[in-house]
């Protein structure tokens, strides 16, 4: 994803879709795209819509399945970054230099990539448009658009992460601030959100507490630490196996957690963090912080929402088999961006992979 864009998984294509003739000619092995590409042609037998993970391995799919020239990618990001180590960018262990690659470098050789946003969608005429105005036919279709993040749906920000103490790992912009506010950190409340929507990796807003406890046990900091998770979920993880571990880690750590705890709120000039309790609608508690990790609301990118591809929330309307579209039989959506019953997370890649070995492609 962009720096403050997507990761996306990977699709399958249903087995209904059209066979690869035997003369077509294959792309060659997978290569590095460093090199500018002719003029974008407005016709491509496979179009992926996202230069996210899912979208850059689909595309490399593809592009083994019905050559290079065929397949393209509209992505306006310059810069991919691999989000998973942002994690250990808020924690101190590696450097927000070394998850990111331009995004030439990661484009399969020979695919076209549109540098461009698409800013709608028209499955009816199978095309695209992009943020010129032009348009781009496709025979096929693949959604990969990630999810998108939400940070000024809490009021005081994101104007609130220019000053101290606060941070999140969600974001290139924000990062960086996670691990000064770990590293300033004196005494008093250190408190990590979760919000009240879908998320991606569902597991980092407790990763980066476990390595803040870590860190300030290492110091000597930890007897000055209050240590908080405020969940908007009333159980601390979805799976019940993961949550029981994690609760007697919790509890080792000496961590509170308090449910049912939605962030509306930062204000920032005073270190103040202002939560909902969703069990009682409209009561809300302000807390004092010495740390603050955001982890942002998220949802659909703007695009989907009330597009005919998507279901009334906004997330591509996908079979759970096969990743294709309930209505349009040549478009699929992969990762984040469907409404798929599946965690919102790259770790969700390998389950998805082997679904791909169903296409005749």
């Amino acid at each position: 994803m962009s720096a403050v864009g997507v990761v996306s998984s990977r699709s399958c294509l249903h087995p209904s879709v059209w066979l690869l003739k035997p003369g077509i000619q294959k792309a060659s092995s997978f290569g590095l795209h460093m090199a500018a590409r002719c003029a974008a042609k407005d016709y491509y037998e496979v179009l992926v819509l996202g230069g996210g993970a899912g979208g850059i391995t689909m595309s490399a799919r593809m592009k083994r399945k019905v050559g290079a020239e065929n397949v393209a990618v509209v992505e306006p990001s310059k810069t991919h970054y691999y989000q998973p180590l942002w994690t250990l960018v808020g924690g101190g262990a590696k450097q927000l230099a070394t998850s990111a690659r331009p995004t030439g470098s990661v484009m399969p050789a020979g695919v076209e990539w549109i540098k461009s946003r698409v800013t709608a969608l028209d499955p009816d005429k199978n095309c695209v448009y992009v943020e010129n105005g032009s348009k781009i036919s496709y025979k096929y279709l693949i959604i990969a658009l990630g999810i998108s993040l939400h940070y000024e749906k809490i009021k005081g920000l994101p104007e609130g992460f220019h000053h101290p103490k606060i941070g999140s790992n969600y974001s290139a912009h924000t990062v960086e601030k996670t691990w000064k506010a770990v590293q300033d950190f004196k005494e008093g409340n250190a408190i990590f959100t979760f919000p009240n929507t879908p998320v991606k990796c569902a597991g980092a807003p407790q990763k980066i507490m476990y390595l803040s406890e870590a860190y300030w046990r290492k110091t000597g900091k930890r007897s000055k630490a209050n240590i908080m998770f405020n969940t908007s979920l009333g159980v601390i993880f979805g799976v019940k196996k993961y949550a029981d571990a994690l609760l007697e880690i919790i509890k080792e750590r000496d961590i509170a957690v308090n449910y049912k705890r939605n962030l509306i709120e930062v204000r920032a000039d005073k270190q103040e963090a202002v939560f909902e309790n969703l069990d009682k609608p409209g009561v809300t508690e302000v807390h004092q912080y010495e740390m603050l990790h955001v982890t942002p609301p998220m949802g659909p990118p703007d695009v989907l929402i009330n597009s005919c591809v998507s279901d009334e929330i906004g997330w591509v309307d996908v079979d759970k088999e096969t990743l294709q579209h309930k209505k349009y039989p040549n478009v699929f959506g992969i990762g984040d961006c469907t409404n798929l019953p599946t965690s919102k997370t790259a770790a969700a890649l390998p389950s998805l992979e082997c679904l791909t070995e169903l296409f005749p492609w």
